[in-house]
């Protein structure tokens, strides 16, 4: 295989245009050569403005074709499904625009083909790769904010005027849960190292928005008596936070899951060092997710994400929508 990973693209989604793949370009390993619509017309357009060389009809092309390694899926979420296992049948590597799935049951269909066929596949949780979030779990493990309490994190934002959107198609996996809500769920397990063992939730349905949870509130119980309060929305002021709370401190994360890389992402931490602020490199998350997705395909090297998280974060975040449509708490 080439030292280079080439990259496919599924669909002609905003963030693949704006986040992505500028983001696969920027990066050390990797090579965008081919993006694919469900017509020639609108990949010919896609492929001209992006300037990316190869355009498919038809994402059934861009699977057949031999000069690509992997692709982006950032379908909505409904599809996932489908063209994750129509992209590991044939041979090509898988990220996925996250949530993996509509379910756990989805996301564990998705693993076992990927882990059947060879080929590895990514949940596209790219703030994780940001070095800031090795140097949080390490503030918090040496003990300078004491014992973790808890966790308070949100992400909304207002999208509402566009009642087109196609976050509000119910049957589609829409909603905020899955569309923002999966971060602060995904990163309180990632910075607690535990799985929950219950959720409560409430949310804001709209018969406006398809009958889609608008806004969620949320409170996820994990082992000793640690908790993640959060809350996530498309019909609210846009926040973008989190706070994790010890014995002894405070560590505090303004922009914590969307990040610039051309801003400044440094988090202040108020605990047994006093008060400070911790200096973060400035670097693009996403690119640094596609060099690492290339360090396993290439070398052989072990992903910083096994691809069973997914798994796990679904069946959070799957109760938390349950937990919200039947006004009850769930057990995990």
């Amino acid at each position: 295989m080439n030292q280079t990973l080439r990259w496919g693209i599924l669909g002609t989604a905003s963030i693949a245009k704006r986040s992505v793949i500028p983001g696969i370009r920027g990066s050390i390993r990797n090579e965008v050569v081919a993006i694919a619509s469900r017509n020639q017309e609108k990949a010919d357009e896609a492929a001209k403005e992006l300037h990316i060389e190869n355009a498919f009809g038809s994402y059934e092309a861009l699977l057949a074709s031999d000069d690509i390694d992997a692709v982006y899926i950032p379908l909505p979420n409904h599809l996932h499904l489908e063209w994750t296992l129509r992209a590991a049948e044939a041979g090509k590597h898988i990220l996925c625009e996250k949530p993996i799935a509509l379910n756990s049951a989805e996301a564990e269909k998705m693993v076992e083909a990927c882990q059947k066929a060879g080929v590895h596949l990514a949940e596209a949780f790219m703030y994780r790769h940001h070095p800031r979030y090795q140097m949080i779990q390490d503030a918090i493990q040496s003990g300078e904010i004491g014992e973790l309490r808890g966790i308070h994190a949100n992400f909304t934002f207002n999208s509402a005027a566009n009642t087109e959107n196609i976050r509000y198609h119910k049957d589609w996996g829409g909603g905020s849960l899955y569309d923002v809500g999966c971060y602060p769920i995904s990163v309180a397990r990632l910075l607690i190292g535990q799985e929950p063992e219950a959720v409560t939730a409430q949310a804001l349905f709209s018969e406006k928005h398809g009958g889609v949870d608008m806004m969620t509130s949320g409170f996820v119980e994990f082992p000793n008596s640690i908790s993640l309060i959060f809350d996530c929305g498309m019909w609210a002021a846009f926040r973008n936070e989190m706070e994790v709370l010890g014995t002894d401190g405070v560590l505090k994360v303004p922009s914590a899951f969307a990040s610039d890389p051309d801003t400044d992402s440094s988090f202040s931490i108020t605990g047994k060092l006093g008060n400070r602020v911790v200096e973060v490199p400035r670097v693009n998350h996403y690119s640094l997710m596609a060099d690492d997705f290339a360090d396993v395909v290439l070398d052989g090297s072990k992903p910083k994400f096994d691809p069973q998280d997914a798994v796990l974060n679904m069946k959070v975040l799957e109760s938390a929508l349950r937990s919200a449509e039947q006004r009850k708490r769930i057990e995990l």
